[in-house]
């Protein structure tokens, strides 16, 4: 009887220590992962023409047209087109 007893009690304080890993490991791992894609769609979906841009490459460039998932910039020495996703942010005039 008393045997019974402390492997229940074993058996539950194994599943919740398994909870809560699976719940750290949620917030810190998927969750700001989740935000940055989501910040990043953001800001590719809002892209315009004329917007100063800069990439995870870190080219600065305006940018010139914009297709479905690729951007045309205007740089000091000419064009580049890059990805929609390879813009890391909008510069600030």
């Amino acid at each position: 009887m008393i045997l019974a007893q402390t492997t229940t009690g074993s058996a539950w304080s194994s599943i919740l220590f398994l909870v809560l890993l699976v719940g750290l490991f949620y917030v810190m791992l998927i969750r700001p992962q989740r935000q940055r894609m989501k910040k990043q769609q953001e800001l590719a979906s809002s892209l315009e023409i004329g917007d100063r841009v800069q990439t995870f490459g870190g080219i600065y460039g305006s940018v010139v047209s914009i297709d479905e998932d690729s951007v045309v910039l205007a740089l000091e020495d000419g064009r580049m087109r890059v990805s929609r996703r390879a813009i890391a942010g909008k510069l600030e005039d």
